[in-house]
């Protein structure tokens, strides 16, 4: 009896070690999120939406088997819910962001990250304000010979 408490334990403090961090699951769950609102055009809904979609995924790994399991069929079916139809083909079409989480040696591996880890970042916009017109400080609408009095 004692092996079989000790033994569930040790599976309990496996699971748990596991387990991603709410504010990892957090952080990645944006990464995925703004990568896929601007691969696939989302509305400031959508994007909410996938947002938490995507970070009740996350929170939910507690190991390999969690990956592609029932949470993942989950994401996948509210996304279908979520996204229209040529957003969801294209969507599953992107292996980074149709699972962008895989387990590796024992540890967490974030394929979307590492897709765009080698892409260069998009230029920054730099909006051009025009220079103001230039101020005459020549002429007047006066006359050279009338002064104004005051």
């Amino acid at each position: 009896m004692k092996k079989m408490i000790i033994m569930a334990m040790m599976m309990v403090m496996t699971i748990t070690a596991n387990a991603m961090s709410y504010s990892a699951a957090k952080n990645e769950a944006l990464f995925l999120s703004d990568k896929m609102a601007y691969e696939l055009n989302l509305t400031t809904a959508q994007y909410k939406a996938v947002y938490e979609i995507n970070l009740d995924y996350l929170v939910n790994l507690n190991g390999h088997r969690d990956v592609f399991g029932v949470w993942w069929d989950r994401r996948n079916a509210d996304l279908r819910f979520v996204l229209n139809s040529w957003q969801y083909d294209k969507y599953v079409a992107l292996s980074h962001f149709y699972r962008p989480v895989a387990w590796k040696a024992g540890n967490w591996s974030f394929v979307v990250r590492t897709h765009y880890a080698h892409r260069p970042a998009p230029a920054p916009v730099v909006k051009h304000h025009p220079a103001p017109a230039p101020k005459h400080h020549g002429h007047s609408n006066r006359s050279a010979g009338h002064r104004a009095h005051h």
